[in-house]
């Protein structure tokens, strides 16, 4: 299976990690909107490309991952490229997932090529285990909580503050809210309630470090809704313990059996990650294996995590998976 990945940045660079680990797969061709010549990738035999040669290349590549961002990249990229090559993208904006899976559809089934939207881990492995959770404890309550870790988008906003050099902001949940849910007692939490933030920021010398903090704390739609601590530390100390990208989280359902629904159960799926891309990357990789076989059997058009059997993302043959994994 030949893989082309479009963008090379932290998500790029991990989906050509997870190919390497990947025996049934080798990386093509990677596409980006920098010169070429100054992109240097650590796979062999592999080369890199303008994003303008990749639908000259349509017929060397089986499937396409786009590693673009969710804001302004993938509602164009998506589309766009499901018109020449079978896609993975990784688009996260949830309230905006079913306009852009309608478009990546339409342009997927004129071209008789499948595309496989918002796959990750939230979305991506988080939907399906709010799904299999829904399914079977039909009454209950679902939560969901993320990290610790870093938010990039929550960082790259307060990097937007004037005085701002350099930050990054984790999200945390709240110990107190997790045990109560863990503990089925199905309470009923604000944002505040769930999750706090905690900023870490390089501040312009001489900036009026009152002032970005009040901004930071006030700014709406990010922080104005959570309890947020601010820190001022110095480019080297950010560098040196702030300098990975790990996150992760929990999805829990609580929910009740029984004729008078006397008995409680807990559902809980967790991730800790070192690293929030490459985790997302190796998802990425999984769900390419699926659009390829998906588009061998003939099917097209837009797909998402909920749509696809588990047996299309592994390696093994039905007959393995019935051995070693059921």
């Amino acid at each position: 299976m030949k893989v082309g990945i479009l963008g090379y940045g932290n998500l790029g660079r991990g989906v050509e990690c997870a190919v390497k680990q990947n025996e049934d797969m080798e990386l093509t061709a990677v596409f980006t909107r920098r010169d070429p010549s100054k992109v240097q990738i650590l796979t062999p035999g592999a080369k890199v490309y303008s994003v303008e040669d990749a639908v000259s290349m349509k017929d060397e590549i089986d499937v396409l991952i786009i590693c673009g961002g969710s804001a302004t990249d993938l509602p164009k990229q998506t589309p766009e490229y499901a018109k020449y090559f079978n896609v993975i993208d990784s688009f996260d904006t949830h309230a905006k997932i079913p306009e852009h899976f309608d478009a990546v559809d339409a342009a997927a089934k004129a071209s008789n090529h499948v595309a496989v939207i918002s796959v990750g881990w939230d979305p991506g492995m988080f939907s399906l285990n709010r799904l299999y959770a829904n399914a079977i404890l039909s009454k209950g309550k679902d939560y969901t909580f993320w990290g610790k870790g870093v938010s990039q988008g929550h960082s790259d906003a307060i990097r937007r503050v004037e005085g701002v050099l350099d930050a990054k902001q984790y999200t945390i949940p709240v110990e107190e809210a997790l045990d109560a849910v863990r503990a089925g007692r199905n309470p009923e939490l604000t944002t505040r309630e769930k999750h706090t933030r905690e900023c870490f920021v390089v501040a312009e010398e001489g900036a009026d470090l009152a002032r970005i903090e009040k901004e930071i704390k006030e700014m709406p739609n990010y922080f104005s809704d959570y309890d947020t601590t601010v820190h001022f530390i110095s480019q080297e100390e950010l560098n040196e313990k702030h300098g990975a990208i790990p996150h992760g989280g929990f999805v829990i359902r609580s929910g009740n059996t029984g004729w008078e629904e006397e008995n409680t159960h807990i559902i809980e799926y967790s991730l800790k990650l070192d690293s929030n891309p490459e985790f997302t990357s190796c998802v990425l990789v999984a769900y390419a294996r699926a659009a390829y076989r998906l588009s061998q059997e003939g099917q097209s058009g837009c797909k998402t995590v909920f749509d696809i059997a588990p047996a299309y993302l592994c390696q093994m043959s039905g007959e393995e998976l019935r051995k070693h994994m059921l």
